[in-house]
């Protein structure tokens, strides 16, 4: 999408006029010499950027001018003023919330964030240095999303399964501190490696701890941050045995069962819920497993044990994995196991979305009492 850079205070000088007209065909008539001025390479109003030392602001150009047209079609002039009042308080103010840096008054431009519960991408962004060969590992565009959805500028986030280091990419790229753990001490070699050669253009921190995710201790981990807490927590835990990541047996990949699976996540959660600041939000990636003729409901299961941790579920996000390196060019042959089988082909993965409210069972305890109605 195109920018284009406008001499505010102009622009705010045209716009303040506009506002006093009170005949409805001259004030529409004013807002298309705008929109003209805008979309000609003339600018006969002298909105853009003219003035070296003036007071500027970026404005994505069809978002401007949508917004502009949408004044013109208004069917009233109190609607339209209503319209160019948005406009304005775009130009003038800059609101955000607690957690993000999306500024609210100009909420059309990001049209990149998507805000439905079903994710779909052709393909996995592969810019910069991110990696595909790293077996295991989640596309970018997750950690991109929450990480600007969830974290400001400055903000820490952890990844306690760090694998080849997403995360870590993105919070260079996004300007949030990073730390990512992992277990397997070649990955985390590799990791560091990778991660060196992405710019950090924002000067932020990020590193690679050799270590357990439960039973590594997060207040070492945090020196660097004076808050002492993560605004953020990611995780993308191995789908209990489907890969196996290592031959530790402290890895997940090496769960002897599913209990043994769920009790060593769980720990991993309890571990790191201290450290991570109140209201804000832990973002679970996991898919299921298919195991001797059965669904196993993996991504539930472990929602639920995060939700045992003090957590309240603000969404639940269908991922469509369109082409994995284990299915890669194996698509009749999964096909025909399916109708063999009875079976679905797995095509998605599940993003949780937690927010650390202190509800410890809350949801689970209503779940159980209504069983027992």
């Amino acid at each position: 999408m195109v920018g284009i850079i406008l001499n505010k205070d102009r622009f705010l000088e045209v716009v303040s006029d506009t506002e006093r007209i009170e005949d409805s065909k001259e004030f529409k008539e004013k807002i298309k010499q705008i929109k003209d001025s805008l979309e000609t390479k003339n600018d006969s109003l002298y909105l853009l950027n003219i003035v070296g030392n003036g007071d500027t602001i970026n404005y994505k150009k069809e978002i401007l001018i949508s917004n502009l047209q949408q004044i013109i079609e208004s069917q009233t002039l109190e609607r339209a003023k209503y319209y160019l009042e948005r406009l304005k308080k775009g130009i003038e103010e800059v609101k955000t919330s607690k957690i993000n840096d999306i500024n609210l008054n100009r909420w059309k431009e990001y049209e990149d964030l998507t805000t439905d519960s079903l994710w779909y991408w052709k393909s996995r962004d592969s810019s910069g240095v991110h990696i595909a060969s790293y077996w295991g590992n989640f596309i970018p565009q997750i950690p991109n999303q929450t990480l600007r959805r969830y974290t400001k500028k400055g903000d820490w986030v952890l990844d306690t399964f760090s694998g080849s280091g997403t995360t870590m990419i993105e919070c260079k790229r996004l300007g949030r501190n990073g730390i990512g753990i992992e277990l397997n001490p070649r990955v985390v070699k590799d990791s560091k490696e990778l991660i060196s050669k992405e710019e950090n253009p924002f000067k932020v921190f990020t590193d690679v701890i050799e270590g357990d995710s439960r039973f590594i201790s997060h207040e070492n981990l945090l020196k660097n941050n004076p808050n002492k807490k993560f605004q953020m927590v990611i995780m993308h835990p191995p789908y209990h045995d489907i890969i196996k990541f290592s031959q530790n047996k402290e890895d997940l990949s090496n769960a002897k069962n599913l209990k043994e699976f769920l009790e060593m996540f769980g720990k991993i959660v309890e571990n790191v819920t201290p450290f991570l600041e109140n209201n804000r939000y832990l973002v679970l990636v996991i898919g299921d497993k298919y195991s001797k003729g059965e669904w196993i409901p993996l991504g539930h299961l472990t929602m639920l044990e995060v939700l045992k941790k003090g957590y309240t579920l603000k969404s639940t996000i269908v991922k469509n994995i369109e082409n994995t390196l284990g299915k890669r060019n194996q698509e009749d042959l999964w096909r025909y196991r399916a109708l063999v089988g009875g079976f679905y082909i797995f095509k998605h993965e599940y993003i949780f979305i937690f927010k650390k409210t202190g509800n410890k069972d809350r949801l689970i305890d209503e779940v159980v009492n209504l069983k027992e109605q």
